[in-house]
């Protein structure tokens, strides 16, 4: 491929990862392309699923403060970039490596933070938006102006703040009632209790 030509895809692939609120890295070996077009179809408007190279990719990821993702780009790569909310991809990608174990995921970025494949599947198996909601509304205990903005909040940072609610409870010695108890395995590694009423704040005003 001429410089030329490498440039413009290191550039296309930089810009994809700084568009995208996730980006999903999978290895495709032995799918059909009938089978790649239905995973791109069950991503949503807007997302897109490219077969990449990785040394392309190595480059454009450490243009955009990414370069950690290096050890995953090996074997055949295709990128799954998201627009919109990261939860409802990783659940469609998350089923469609179930009915096709061909489709291996590797890793890969979610609102600006690299995570593993376990990762991944953590943030597939996170509640659907009605649950999180009330359980959020009851531990808001009638904070109507918050929790209403949270019906326009993306899924990943309602699950974020369910998780950040019960340990900013926790530390200070109570617990949620077990039908308002956020899972676990909604918790994100860079949630604190001291950043809740931040982050909650930050939701209530999000469109």
């Amino acid at each position: 491929m001429p410089t030329q030509a490498k440039n413009a895809a290191i550039e296309e692939i930089s810009q994809r990862f700084q568009d995208s609120s996730a980006a999903v890295l999978t290895e495709y070996r032995g799918l059909t392309v009938a089978q790649l077009t239905q995973l791109r179809r069950s991503l949503g408007a807007g997302s897109s699923y490219a077969v990449v190279k990785n040394t392309l990719t190595k480059r454009a990821a450490d243009q955009v403060g990414h370069s950690d993702l290096a050890p995953l780009l090996t074997g055949p790569t295709a990128i799954a970039f998201i627009e919109g909310d990261p939860v409802e991809a990783a659940k469609a990608i998350r089923d469609f490596s179930r009915a096709n174990p061909l489709l291996v995921i590797k890793g890969g970025v979610v609102e600006g933070r690299t995570v593993d494949a376990a990762e991944v599947s953590r943030l597939a198996d996170v509640e659907p938006r009605e649950v999180l909601l009330a359980k959020l509304a009851g531990a808001m205990k009638g904070n109507l102006t918050k929790a209403a903005g949270l019906f326009q909040a993306p899924l990943s940072q309602v699950a974020r703040l369910a998780a950040a609610l019960q340990e900013k409870k926790e530390a200070a010695g109570e617990s949620l009632p077990a039908a308002e108890a956020p899972a676990d395995d909604t918790a994100a590694a860079d949630t604190t209790p001291e950043t809740t009423d931040a982050a909650a704040d930050t939701a209530a005003s999000t469109d």
